[in-house]
């Protein structure tokens, strides 16, 4: 399995970070085999896309919440990283203890 598991919602509650608050992040390596998707479905479009990350964050956006590492945003990069036989992908993690300043 690619993921620790498929989820489909958020079990934790929002963040309210802007795109702004993410960005000042920084990206770090996750395993894929320790994430857990917010996301059950994936569109093709956006997977396939060679411009897929040009308006959006580079790095997909993963939070910590009770001990998990939930995918939040760039699940399409994320599963382009297992594609391509990668065990990591980089991220940016958020995790409330840590950075309660951003929320």
């Amino acid at each position: 399995m690619v993921f620790k598991r498929v989820g489909n919602g958020r079990p934790y509650p929002d963040h309210g970070l802007s795109q702004s608050a993410w960005t000042r992040i920084a990206p770090s390596q996750v395993r894929l085999d320790e994430l857990v998707t917010t996301k059950a479905s994936l569109d093709l479009e956006h997977l396939l896309a060679k411009d897929s990350t040009f308006f959006g964050d580079l790095f997909p956006h993963v939070v910590r919440w009770k001990g998990e590492l939930y995918l939040e945003d760039g699940l399409h990069r994320a599963l382009r990283a297992a594609l391509q036989q990668r065990d990591t992908v980089v991220a940016r993690v958020y995790d409330p203890t840590w950075f309660p300043e951003l929320s």
